[in-house]
């Protein structure tokens, strides 16, 4: 497996592994449970979270070539693809669903992508839908000038980092009982269950909506290991309407978070991932002297 010492990356100066953070919150230890924060946002400035652990790998592969990759309007992981490429000087390209984009003004998202020198190609949802067939993936390429490119796919989930998550769930051996990480298109949570202890469960808390993840984690454990690799599960209650969506609710829950942390929390992932493991102690889904650890995966965009 890569690591943050493989050729090219040294000069990013990433911070692994990253801190482990008690938070003392009385909905968790009114009921015996201990909570952890696993802090992979403070990897690096710009590249945090499961994006470094799923880039980095993908980073050396590419062996200098340009980088094409996929992602919605909100995509975290083009905007890390794209700050990986200005710090090291690759030329990325980002194919965007949703051609009706193109016409208009880009979100603040979309806008960091740019400015970090990425070129974006917007493509309809009928073909981004089908962007992993090899015909459509080809025209895509030709359409977007970038034949000569290294694809990572949505979300940089592929057999490399899956191997580059893996290394989340090793730093947190002996730390918790359950290691918990919101979910988007499932790499993270393959290679986080492959990390952990036998003795360890991974918790998957997806984003989206759609019921899909299940088999899209076990597909990817079985290209990076040849088959499953630890324990896991995932409860797919708390996408709060599908990606980018939020609720009053999960809003008033990150403020009040923040607020009672000091940590600003990122609504696409992180606050899904903190509402879901707060909701689910209430339930009584964990025994008491539990100790949950939540993989803080990003940082609210500036």
């Amino acid at each position: 497996m890569p690591s943050s010492d493989a050729p090219g990356l040294t000069t990013l100066r990433s911070q692994l592994p990253s801190p482990v953070q008690e938070i003392t919150d009385d909905r968790f230890t009114h009921r015996g449970i201990r909570l952890l924060l696993k802090r992979d946002d403070l990897i690096h400035p710009e590249l945090t979270g499961n994006k470094w652990r799923k880039l980095a790998p993908n980073l050396t592969a590419a062996a200098g070539r340009p980088i094409l990759t996929f992602g919605g309007a909100y995509s975290n992981h083009l905007r890390a693809t794209a700050a990986a490429g200005r710090l090291l000087g690759l030329p990325t390209i980002g194919v965007v669903r949703g051609q009706e984009l193109a016409d208009g003004p880009l979100n603040p998202s979309l806008s960091r992508c740019a400015a970090d020198g990425m070129r974006l190609h917007f493509t309809d949802r009928s073909t981004y839908r089908r962007k992993t067939e090899p015909e459509t993936l080809a025209a895509i390429l030709r359409a977007a000038d970038a034949e000569d490119a290294y694809v990572v796919p949505e979300g940089g989930s592929n057999a490399r980092a899956v191997h580059g998550c893996r290394s989340l769930g090793e730093e947190l051996r002996g730390h918790a009982d359950v290691a918990a990480v919101a979910c988007g298109t499932g790499g993270t949570l393959a290679g986080l269950a492959a990390g952990l202890a036998p003795d360890q469960r991974a918790l998957g808390i997806p984003v989206l909506k759609g019921g899909f993840l299940d088999a899209d984690i076990r597909a990817l454990q079985r290209e990076a290991f040849g088959g499953p690799r630890g324990t896991w599960s995932l409860d797919d209650r708390f996408h709060c309407g599908g990606y980018a969506r939020t609720t009053p609710e999960l809003d008033a829950f990150a403020d009040d978070f923040s607020d009672r942390h000091g940590l600003p929390v990122e609504r696409l992932y992180v606050a899904k991932l903190l509402y879901a493991l707060t909701t689910l102690t209430t339930e009584g889904a964990f025994r008491p002297g539990t100790t949950l650890a939540a993989a803080v995966t990003g940082r609210p965009l500036d």
